[in-house]
């Protein structure tokens, strides 16, 4: 009993909620689930006349519910349980029943609740698209009516609902019988019926189901079915559809006219009767069409929409290619005009239309003389010192007609009104563009494509208004770019696409117009002198440099596949390295397109020939680097320069790592090249780390002489001063040129004047004993090699005579004789060895 007594609380409490609009359809349909479940557990095995109809009234209403949110399958089993209620119910009464009157009066109260649940099962099944259950269910209600004539409206108007929504999904044969059961049902019982203007809102869907179901198959049902919606409630909506069935059927012009006929008593508004005139004339019924569009004005004539007939005739004049009646027309319209018969603004806007439309059709034919008729029609309509931006507009038009026709003055006269009405307008300066280019004025070219630049890239407000395409700016900007070039004004394309570059978002686009920059620029680079070349070869840097940004950013562009991206970055890539070896003789340059001819690489695939060039790039960025940082520039400037290189060093020294696996590179420089490089760098920063890097080159067995040299060279290049490393890489370059099978006398001397000229600075007296014992030996060294080759140089055996004699003469000054005597003999043991020389120094 408490369960019961909840289920009921819970059932009220929904119901007021729901009232209040406090839950939702669906929360409600679910708290009522819940309330007739502990209903039906409750129920005992002989329930009393209340509970059982309280049951019905409950699983009814739940079942419903789930239909109207969608969950038509829900509803299935409390429909079925209320239908098994009333069996009980009904069962119940009988045997209460004292009379035939009683089981008479109890039989259609239960009928009335067995209709309802029926009709709720109807529209479950139908939901879940079983169309023989819904068609048995209403067929068992509309039996019913005999006795229940009050729902003869509700079923009718549910089969009704059934057609509507079969048709609208296409299902035309089931529609077509919903449509025909609610007609059918609606005429059952006249008292109780849905009326005459529902029966034939019924029957023109009906006709039209036939009429786009199979117009030919079911012609004369569709006919028939509009004849009778047609009797029962006289609509335009059912005139206008029995006109179409007609149209389609191929009747006769005098069948079409006996239709239209029938309607003529009929309220219609003006647009009905138009569509109806342009229905006629689209199927071709140009006799029919006419005239009714001419029996129209007489039946509005206090309209003032009557411009729109006149509209409509125009229309279909030049559709049916009746080019001179139409012409006709829109001269009585313009006489109309000023003679107080102006057409309302919204008609005379469609005129325009119309007449650029035609305009426009002419244009695309070539026959602008034409076109300018048309367009000269437009212009009858505005008043003199009219301001209006369309009028600006089909100035415009009007001079493109005029430019075609080689009648400069007068498209000039077309673009000087354009501007008068709309100045801002990026048409108008594009339009004052075409006719600076076509009459070679540069300067006003020039002027005329910054100002559609700068207008590209903010639109003014009005052409927001007028919805001008986000493109448009880089449309104009293209097309200028093409006229300028097709009329050999490259300074001029030069700047039209430079604009374009920096206003386009599509990447393809914006790298055409890059590549066709470069093109551009180069061939003007190349005719220039020098002075002027600087700031064209800047502007190519700037368009490689955007290339290589819209690169990186391209990845972004669902449209701009990755096969295109390596396509564009290749071509880059190729003419930065070929524009760094044209401009060798501008250093920076030359550095600048290396390294953007890297970047761009970046984006390739790492094959053999990418590394390859990546590691040449680099390498020549860092050898330029270095050698602007051997010029006389500021200290901060060198520090910059020298770092650089060293960034671009230790990137090529991870691609070289790479590079190596993919074959022998035994005899490739790019490892000394490496070395001198980053020696030259770090000594120049004064780089801590430079005694680390020595040291691994020390002990490499295959270091060449030359190298060694070099880096004895570098080592005491200003502002580097290593005088340790310097001396180390002499010994180690000496000791080479020792182990050699013949000794090359030449270099050996020279190394050995380098490496003596380190160790012993001239003009110092007071050295260290161990340092002249070094400096002896290898005076002793060179003794050795001269005496057994006879290509040792005359001036370097001249030169270590000189060098031994005054350190032995520096020694007496200070006192140290017996040194003094070594040294002066060991400068006499090389005047043996002299040549032509020797008698001078005797």
């Amino acid at each position: 009993l408490q369960v019961e007594e909840s289920a009921v609380s819970l059932w009220n409490w929904t119901v007021t909620k729901h009232t209040g609009a406090v839950i939702s359809d669906e929360q409600r349909a679910k708290l009522r689930f819940v309330a007739c479940r502990l209903i039906c557990l409750c129920e005992g095995s002989d329930p009393p006349e209340a509970t059982i109809r309280r049951q019905i009234l409950m699983s009814m209403k739940t079942g419903k519910g789930w239909i109207d949110i969608g969950k038509a399958d829900l509803a299935d089993g409390f429909l079925e349980n209320a239908m098994s209620s009333i069996e009980k119910l009904y069962a119940k009464l009988r045997k209460e029943s004292k009379d035939e009157a009683d089981i008479q009066e109890h039989r259609t109260d239960v009928e009335k609740s067995l209709f309802k649940v029926l009709s709720y099962q109807a529209e479950s099944v139908f939901a879940q698209g079983d169309f023989q259950k819904a068609m048995m269910c209403v067929q068992r209600c509309k039996d019913m009516l005999v006795n229940l004539p009050k729902e003869t409206c509700y079923l009718s108007i549910l089969c009704y609902n059934f057609g509507v929504e079969t048709y609208e999904w296409k299902r035309y044969e089931q529609s077509s019988f919903w449509l025909s059961q609610s007609y059918d049902i609606g005429k059952m019982d006249m008292k109780y019926s849905v009326g005459k203007e529902m029966q034939a809102k019924v029957l023109r869907l009906l006709a039209t189901t036939y009429f786009e179901w199979d117009c030919s198959l079911y012609l004369d049902k569709a006919l028939k079915a509009i004849n009778l919606a047609n009797q029962e409630n006289l609509h335009p909506a059912g005139f206008f559809l029995k006109v179409k069935i007609l149209l389609k059927s191929g009747a006769s012009d005098e069948d079409i006219n006996s239709a239209l006929a029938e309607f003529t008593h009929l309220e219609m508004s003006l647009d009905f009767c138009l569509n109806t005139a342009k229905l006629l004339l689209e199927h071709g019924r140009e006799s029919v069409g006419f005239d009714f569009l001419k029996s129209v004005p007489e039946r509005f004539e206090s309209s003032p929409d009557l411009g729109k007939i006149t509209l409509l005739h125009i229309e279909f004049l030049l559709q049916n290619k009746r080019e001179l009646l139409a012409k006709q027309k829109i001269e009585e319209v313009i006489i109309g005009h000023y003679t107080g018969k102006q057409l309302l603004p919204e008609a005379l806007n469609q005129l325009h239309i119309i007449l650029w439309d035609r305009a426009a059709k002419h244009y695309e034919e070539k026959n602008y003389s034409e076109a300018l008729h048309w367009y000269n029609y437009s212009v009858s309509f505005y008043t003199p010192g009219q301001i209006d931006q369309n009028l600006a507009k089909l100035q415009r038009n009007m001079a493109s007609c005029y430019l075609h026709l080689k009648q400069i003055d007068k498209a000039k006269e077309a673009v000087r009104q354009a501007e008068r009405c709309d100045p801002n307008s990026i048409f108008t300066k594009f339009s004052v563009y075409k006719i600076a280019v076509m009459e070679n004025d540069i300067d006003k070219a020039m002027e005329a494509v910054i100002e559609i630049g700068k207008l590209a890239e903010k639109p003014s407000e009005h052409e927001d208004k007028l919805g001008v395409d986000k493109n448009t700016g880089s449309n104009l900007l293209s097309l200028a770019a093409q006229i300028a070039l097709e009329n050999d004004q490259q300074i001029v394309a030069i700047k039209a696409l430079e604009y374009l570059s920096e206003h386009l978002q599509d990447c393809q686009q914006l790298f055409a117009a890059l590549k066709c920059l470069i093109r551009l620029m180069l061939s003007k680079v190349m005719a220039e002198n020098a002075e002027k070349r600087d700031e064209d070869i800047n502007s190519i840097l700037s368009y490689l440099n955007l290339a290589h940004k819209k690169l990186g950013e391209s990845f972004i562009e669902e449209k701009f596949t990755g096969d295109m991206r390596i396509l564009e970055a290749h071509w880059f890539r190729k003419v930065a390295w070929n524009l760094a070896v044209q401009f060798k003789d501008s250093p920076e340059k030359m550095r600048d397109f290396f390294v953007l001819s890297f970047k761009m690489s970046q984006f390739c695939p790492s094959d053999k020939a990418v590394l390859v060039a990546q590691k040449t790039c680099l390498l020549m960025a860092a050898a330029v680097d270095l050698e602007m940082g051997r010029q006389q520039v500021t200290p901060s400037e060198q520090t910059e320069l020298f770092s650089e290189a060293l960034q671009h060093l230790q990137t090529c020294k991870e691609i070289w790592k790479v590079l190596k696996l993919t074959g022998d590179f035994a005899k490739d420089p790019t490892d000394t090249l490496l070395l001198l490089y980053e020696f030259e760098a770090r000594s120049k920063l004064n780089d801590p780390t430079l005694h680390k890097l020595m040291e691994s080159v020390w002990g490499q067995p295959q270091i060449e002489i030359k190298t060694l040299e070099i880096i004895a060279s570098l080592a005491m290049e200003s502002p580097a001063r290593y005088p340790v490393l310097c001396k180390k890489a002499l010994k180690s370059a000496l000791n080479l040129h020792r182990k050699q099978a013949v000794i090359d006398a030449v270099k050996f001397s020279k190394c050995l004047h380098s490496l003596i000229n380190i160790s012993l600075p001239t003009g110092l007296t007071d050295l260290d004993t161990c340092v002249l014992q070094e400096v002896w030996d290898y005076f002793e060294d060179a003794l050795s090699v001269v005496s057994s080759a006879d290509a040792y140089p005359e001036t370097e055996i001249l030169w270590l005579m000189t060098r031994a004699w005054n350190t032995g003469i520096f020694q007496y000054t200070v006192g140290k004789y017996k040194e003094a005597e070594q040294w002066c003999g060991l400068g006499m043991r090389f005047l043996n060895h002299l040549g032509s020389l020797k008698k001078s120094y005797e």
